[in-house]
């Protein structure tokens, strides 16, 4: 119905409020920084393995999730991918609730990988502004998504976003590319279809752009230069009414 109305819709994106997620001014992190000032960074990485139980090591690459655990967002498939993820040597931060199969099945598995995965199951705020200001990407991985906001605050903070190719994720997201061309305009990686194949091959290409610091830095700093404010489409919204009262539309 959407696609038969597609001439007298009109899409805009979303925003978030970049005061509250502003990693200059947070204080719920231990360490503020902004894009001149990303070595500081580190002390939240640190700071985020000591909370979730992993190794302190800075050279890991750091894979945090902050999401409710849900068929639709997709965390099952994390859990299916968890060895492609153990091969390339990353680390996981998982913090979420929802499920009850889906937190224990999780718990389980940081239980049997202490060191290398760490789950919370509840809701933390504190803990949610650590994971986008310490971890080297955040994941996303639903299976549909009208729009999501965690993608856009892990932008804010320079933390890669990993997202399945779908909704809102899509839209806000520009992909690195499959050969890892295009970083200079590259925000993050894109994976389609929503399956396990699919998320492991981009935990793959995710490890492959972590080992090319450089690029990966391109990355990042694209990410963290995205208007991601409401500014843009709080106008759009403004000339959509305008135009409705004014009988255009």
């Amino acid at each position: 119905m959407l696609r038969a109305r597609s001439a007298v819709l009109s899409g805009i994106l979303n925003g978030i409020d970049v005061e509250v997620w502003n990693p200059r001014i947070d204080t719920r992190i231990p360490a503020r920084f902004d894009h001149s000032s990303l070595g500081a960074r580190a002390a939240n990485k640190a700071e985020l393995q000591k909370r979730f139980g992993l190794l302190e090591d800075a050279d890991s690459l750091l894979l945090g999730a902050v999401s409710r655990l849900a068929w639709q967002k997709g965390l099952d498939l994390l859990a299916d991918a968890v060895p492609v993820l153990l091969e390339t040597g990353a680390q996981l931060a998982i913090l979420g609730t929802g499920d009850a199969g889906l937190e224990r099945r999780l718990s389980s598995i940081a239980s049997a990988h202490r060191g290398r995965i760490g789950c919370v199951v509840g809701y933390d705020e504190d803990l949610a502004h650590l994971i986008q200001a310490g971890a080297d990407a955040v994941v996303v991985l639903s299976r549909y998504e009208p729009f999501g906001l965690t993608q856009l605050c892990a932008l804010r903070y320079g933390a890669v976003p990993v997202v399945s190719k779908a909704g809102g994720l899509a839209d806000t997201i520009i992909d690195l590319g499959p050969t890892g061309q295009g970083a200079e305009l590259a925000t993050g990686l894109h994976f389609s279809p929503v399956t396990r194949e699919a998320l492991e091959a981009a935990l793959r290409r995710t490890a492959e752009l972590w080992s090319d610091q450089k690029s990966w830095r391109r990355v990042q700093a694209n990410g963290m230069r995205a208007d991601v404010s409401w500014k843009g489409p709080a106008a759009q919204y403004a000339s959509l009414y305008a135009g409705l009262l004014a009988g255009k539309i």
